[in-house]
């Protein structure tokens, strides 16, 4: 089979089924094995003072491992089965959707359910955040997500297959890990981090072009152009500031880590400051047309 149909069939299997508890109550995620992977590297080697070139040698060793193995799994008998199989566990949409969902539902309940939902997709702190900026987290989530949940691995998959695939969710898993700008990782984890910025630096600005496709708003281009570079991520802002747009909302500004404020500029601004469970069902609407658009384009493909 093709790449493009083991990964039409994966798009189909993913928005069908998700991560199956059943199956990941009784076997490790694949995504939980990178992370095992990486924190055995962290533990062994993040020390001393060459700490950037021991965080350098543990991604290529861990880069090279996901690429030979995945080349592996293609070699063996009935490969194209497995490799459908990892594709689709591999590529978010569903439980993506589910989540971002699960923060609206939440939010027309009660600000502590919410609170509570938002946590477990978001980085920053959610105990005192309000509605507007559970709403506002759970927004800027699901635009960040769709890129390095389901664009990014539909285009490395597309480019290099499933090595391809497993060397870039490899990288992703290392950075969202050790790719921290802090005493510990500063140095260990910068490999990680400045090569998961290069490997997600088209995927992002597909994401955000997908996701004006799928909502279009007059203007819309001038203002992702406008504000993507305003975000302290030099990807992540590209999809956020689409998704703003699309739903009219200010997304980003000020918010807590760690217990400290801090002040990030408005991602469009001029939208509504007051976003709400509606506006997250509106980002949900807006990941499964993308996904809709993505599956055409990779029917087109597959049939060219």
């Amino acid at each position: 089979m093709s790449h493009a149909a083991i990964l039409a069939l994966a798009l189909l299997l993913d928005a069908v089924f998700g991560e199956p508890r059943w199956l990941w109550s009784r076997l490790p995620h694949p995504a939980v094995l990178m992370g095992r992977a990486v924190q055995w590297f962290d533990s062994k080697f993040n020390r001393g003072e060459a700490r950037l070139l021991a965080g350098g040698l543990s991604v290529a060793v861990l880069l090279l491992a996901s690429g030979i193995f995945g080349w592996v799994l293609t070699s063996l008998p009935l490969g194209w089965l497995i490799e459908t199989l990892l594709v689709a566990f591999l590529i978010a949409q569903k439980s993506l959707v589910q989540h971002v969902r699960a923060v609206a539902a939440d939010l027309r309940l009660s600000l502590g359910d919410a609170r509570l939902a938002v946590a477990k997709i978001v980085g920053r702190d959610s105990r005192d955040l309000d509605g507007p900026g559970i709403a506002r987290a759970a927004i800027e989530s699901a635009a960040e997500n769709l890129s390095d949940g389901v664009i990014a691995p539909v285009f490395w998959y597309l480019i290099g297959g499933l090595p391809g695939l497993l060397i870039y969710k490899m990288t992703n898993t290392a950075d969202s890990m050790i790719g921290y700008r802090n005493a510990r990782y500063e140095a260990f984890g910068k490999p990680a981090a400045r090569l998961d910025d290069l490997l997600n630096w088209v995927p992002a600005r597909l994401t955000a072009a997908l996701i004006a496709l799928a909502r279009y708003r007059p203007g819309i281009a001038r203002i992702i152009w406008r504000d993507a570079p305003l975000h302290r991520s030099p990807n992540a802002g590209w999809p956020e500031a689409a998704m703003a747009v699309s739903l009219d909302v200010a997304l980003s500004g000020p918010r807590a880590y760690g217990g400290s404020m801090q002040t990030f500029p408005w991602v469009n601004g001029a939208g509504s400051h007051a976003a709400g469970a509606g506006d997250i069902d509106g980002a949900a609407s807006i990941l499964w047309r993308v996904w809709g658009m993505l599956l055409a384009i990779v029917l087109l493909i597959m049939v060219a």
